[in-house]
């Protein structure tokens, strides 16, 4: 009995050190693009409360960058969350708010800046509370 005890010990330590498998390794990065995923689409979430919060003029630009910028940091996952939700708002407003073809442009240049990296204060308009 004790021998069978001390094999599977040893076969428990030599697994758990070994490498992980292929399919795994593939497994975990699928969890960490949906951790990814779902932690930007809290980001870009939290920009559009701000915005609502601030009913500031002229703003929409800045959160519209700030929310893609804050999602892509979170990796490919948040990125990706990002521009599909981007996508779908612009899509319905364009079709909706009737704002025009021009304003549905200047806000997918804010949210691609922002998913690229770029700092969201260049949208930042003069005034609006530092909160934000």
């Amino acid at each position: 009995m004790r021998l069978w005890v001390c094999i599977a010990l040893l076969s428990i330590a030599l697994c758990a050190s070994a490498d992980r498998p292929a399919a795994a390794q593939a497994l975990i990065r699928a969890g960490h693009f949906v951790r990814d995923a779902v932690g930007g689409a809290k980001d870009m979430f939290r920009a559009y409360q701000d915005m609502r919060e601030a009913n500031y003029r002229g703003a929409d630009k800045y959160f519209h960058a700030r929310g893609n910028y804050d999602a892509a940091r979170r990796g490919p996952g948040g990125a990706w969350a990002a521009k599909v939700i981007s996508d779908a708002r612009e899509s319905w407003q364009s079709r909706v708010s009737g704002r025009g073809h021009e304003d549905t442009r200047a806000d997918q240049e804010a949210n691609a800046w922002g998913r690229s990296g770029g700092d969201p204060n260049r949208y930042r308009p003069a005034g609006l509370p530092r909160k934000y």
